[in-house]
């Protein structure tokens, strides 16, 4: 009788892995039982049935049976809750037994992983790990095959394979990250005007990463991405020790014996612990962050004291374990403390330096690509004619990818011309993760971008129902992602904070990306039509209302250098009256 385990965290997708691996087994004539590890506070009977009431009046077992089956009940009382390996000899044989759970069991398992659930990795050095089933990529170098998490079949055919009950090699497992899927932008057919949650949504289920990874120094990670879970190497703190300057002793003992305690001689302190073992009745003087040494269960503070003849005087009773930093009290070896996706601050850091960690494993910076279009474009600084306009879009989306931590590389800007522009495209594919363009997204004459995508690339054109920033075209060049954002620079930029942000957040291995809001009074009016989504420029007063630029013209880009944020206003109508509690999210929570 062969034996495979799955487990993993809470919501998971254990559970729903499981019922598919017994369906597509035993449909392959492979003769299958399964074992559950219920939770604690789970019972198989229920109050008030014959078979509970048998238990309650002192039953050793019950065995309950009916015309659809039998189940026998043992009740554990005061034993122990019973192992994996004495249940399963009270199984009948079979072929294989499935078990879900025991995860400290000493049986091969495979981990189910969900990005929702923001861990993987249960136990990252537990040898019986053979597999994950995730369904989102894992960073390369796993040191087990990855498969994805719906694809029965493949996971199917490698627990067959691995027990010996199947032929031939497990299944691939899933493709590394690099590679999305070419239709991952594209909408449903009949889809014309997409409604912002709808496109988020979009976003948020198709895109993966789509940066490989790299071992850095921990005193570099800050800024990075994570993408391999961080078990902490040792506990913090490793021993117990002193979190003031005074005097430890033996609790029990001292306030049994009285006031007047006598020193040791020597001294702990940071760095110099006291050799030897307090003996009892007896203290020590001990400094912050001294190890505790043996025979000190307390320290007082050195002000609760009085220290006359080499003697201490004590005021009270002490209480047992006062003013000792127990070891692992902030994390204990073997915790997970950070998992993947994470990007890392300063704190972090710090933490990871506490607990002994020199390298971490991140995800390579996203290498961004702008380039914009249109003839009527030039640099800042040429003599232009009232006939072209000066690039505002290309050095705005620059600064804004420097600021969220990716490598920000220009491409330039390309004239409407579509040899031109095509290579642009080619030579950005070369060196971006990303491409990012601005204007010539449309289906204008001189909307070359789109026409080029159609033909050569993959295109969806997305008619977002909002304003500013109607026109989206998502697709690929040659496998790049492409985010073609609207030539006017207020609906560029809304576009990029509201859209093409969260989205490289993922791509670049991170979590789906949702900005902090706030609910704030108006101190504006404004009679909203329905359909359309509205952010409306936006900054705080000092009383902390949400004051709206004085024009909603997007061509007015002094209005994004006036405002501090954005206040949203949802599809459908709106009579909003000064005092009105309006959603109002600022630049910095977008990373700007």
């Amino acid at each position: 009788m062969k034996v495979f385990g799955v487990v993993g965290w809470k919501n998971s997708g254990k559970t729903g892995l499981m019922e598919r691996l017994i369906a597509e087994i035993t449909s392959r004539g492979v003769t299958v039982s399964t074992v559950k590890h219920a939770h604690h506070s789970f019972d198989v009977d229920q109050p008030g049935k014959d078979s509970e009431r048998h238990r309650s009046a002192g039953a050793t077992e019950v065995l309950l049976s009916s015309r659809q089956r039998w189940a026998l009940m043992h009740e554990n009382r005061d034993a122990a809750e019973s192992e994996l390996d004495d249940l399963l000899p009270k199984l009948d044989a079979v072929d294989l037994v499935l078990i879900e759970g025991y995860k400290r069991g000493h049986h091969p398992k495979i981990e189910a992983h969900r990005h929702e659930t923001a861990k993987s990795y249960l136990f990252p050095d537990d040898p019986q790990i053979m597999a994950l089933a995730s369904d989102t990529p894992i960073p390369a170098g796993a040191r087990v095959p990855v498969f994805d998490l719906d694809d029965t079949t493949a996971i199917a055919d490698f627990v067959l394979a691995r027990t010996g009950l199947g032929q031939g090699d497990p299944a691939p497992a899933m493709s590394e990250p690099g590679k999305l899927k070419n239709d991952c932008f594209a909408l449903p057919p009949g889809v014309d005007w997409v409604p912002v949650d709808d496109a988020l949504k979009k976003l948020r289920t198709e895109l993966r990463p789509v940066v490989e990874t790299e071992d850095i120094p921990v005193g570099a990670c800050c800024g990075r991405v994570l993408a391999q879970a961080v078990v902490a190497p040792r506990s913090n703190p490793p021993a117990a020790n002193s979190a003031v300057d005074g005097y430890g002793f033996d609790a029990d003992v001292i306030n049994a014996a009285g006031p007047r305690v006598s020193l040791v001689t020597g001294r702990a302190a940071a760095g110099a612990p006291y050799a030897g073992s307090v003996p009892p009745g007896l203290a020590v003087r001990i400094l912050t962050g001294a190890l505790v040494p043996q025979g000190v269960d307390t320290v007082v503070l050195q002000e609760d004291v009085t220290l006359e003849d080499g003697q201490l005087l004590i005021a009270g009773k002490a209480r047992r374990g006062a003013n000792i930093r127990n070891a692992g009290e902030d994390v204990a070896a073997g915790d997970v403390i950070f998992t993947t996706g994470r990007m890392l601050r300063a704190p972090d850091v710090a933490l990871l330096s506490a607990v002994g960690c020199d390298v971490v494993t991140v995800f390579r910076r996203l290498r961004v690509g702008v380039l914009s279009t249109g003839d009527e474009i030039v640099t800042p600084g040429a003599h232009a004619p009232a006939d072209q306009t000066y690039d505002a879009n290309r050095p705005m989306l620059l600064s804004a990818l420097a600021q969220f931590g990716y490598d920000a590389v220009d491409l330039g800007h390309i004239g409407d011309d579509r040899g031109a522009l095509r290579n642009a495209l080619d030579d950005g594919a070369k060196r971006v993760d990303v491409v990012i363009t601005s204007g010539g997204a449309s289906a204008g004459d001189e909307d070359h971008l789109a026409s080029l995508l159609t033909d050569h690339g993959e295109i969806s054109n997305w008619r977002i129902a909002m304003k500013p920033g109607r026109p989206l075209a998502l697709g690929f060049w040659q496998g790049v992602p492409l985010f073609g954002l609207p030539g006017n620079p207020v609906a560029a930029l809304v576009c990029a904070l509201v859209f093409a942000r969260p989205a490289m957040a993922i791509l670049a291995g991170g979590d789906w990306l949702t900005p902090q809001s706030f609910r704030v009074p108006a101190a504006f009016q404004k009679n909203k039509k329905p359909g359309r989504r509205e952010y409306l420029r936006a900054r705080l007063t000092a009383s902390g209302e949400a004051e709206v630029f004085s024009s909603e013209g997007s061509g007015r880009i002094s209005g994004l250098s006036w405002a501090d944020g954005l206040v949203e206003l949802p599809d459908d109508a709106q009579d909003i009256q000064a005092g009105d509690l309006v959603k109002y999210t600022p630049f910095a929570s977008y990373g700007i």
